[in-house]
């Protein structure tokens, strides 16, 4: 089952978005990992078998404050 997982990070500089790229690309089941938004302050992530939660808390340990804003399947045409 894939799922698309986005979240609102607060990321102040290129080097906070960059440890909150690292920080989700290393998680199991990653396939894609994006930014979103018009302040390029959405994390998209795209995967098999990811926990959201788990990966929101980490990123909250190492970014700063972050947000689950939706989980979902994704659809395949």
């Amino acid at each position: 089952m894939t799922q698309k997982i986005v979240m609102k990070v607060k990321m102040n500089c290129q080097k906070c978005q960059t440890k909150a790229l690292t920080v989700v690309a290393e998680a199991n089941g990653v396939n894609f990992v994006g930014l979103e938004g018009a302040e390029k302050d959405k994390v998209v992530v795209i995967g098999d078998g990811i926990d959201a939660v788990k990966l929101a808390t980490s990123l909250r340990k190492k970014v700063g404050q972050t947000d689950i804003i939706s989980v979902g399947d994704v659809k395949k045409n």
